[in-house]
């Protein structure tokens, strides 16, 4: 039985370095996007890589992360000619303005 044993912790430290592993490409919490009062999407735990995309156009920004945003206006986390981004720190939120109009994707900031 001692070996049975042997690979049953062998197995558990596998599967908590899996683990430990997945959570460092995610940011812990959630992100809202809301247009007005309304909810339009609450992404949790996202992947720290890549574009994340909002279903539609959001007025107001929520980053209950761990880690820092940055808002576009376009689709694909690219600042159009004469456009800007918008960094939004951990834990603040952000309400679009009318000259730059609503937010439709987000990325982590690189740190």
């Amino acid at each position: 039985m001692p070996s049975s044993r042997s690979q049953a912790a062998l197995i558990g430290i596998a599967l908590l370095g899996l683990a430990l592993t997945a959570c460092q490409d995610t940011a812990s919490g959630h992100v809202v996007g809301r247009n007005g009062a309304r909810v339009v999407e609450t992404v949790t735990n996202p992947p720290i890589d890549g574009c994340h995309r909002f279903p539609e156009g959001v007025t107001n920004v929520d980053n209950q992360t761990q880690s820092n945003l940055v808002l576009y206006t376009t689709q694909d986390c690219t600042v159009p000619p004469g456009g800007q981004s918008n960094y939004l720190d951990i834990g603040n939120s952000d309400q679009a303005v009318k000259a730059t109009g609503p937010w439709h994707s987000f990325s982590f900031a690189s740190e």
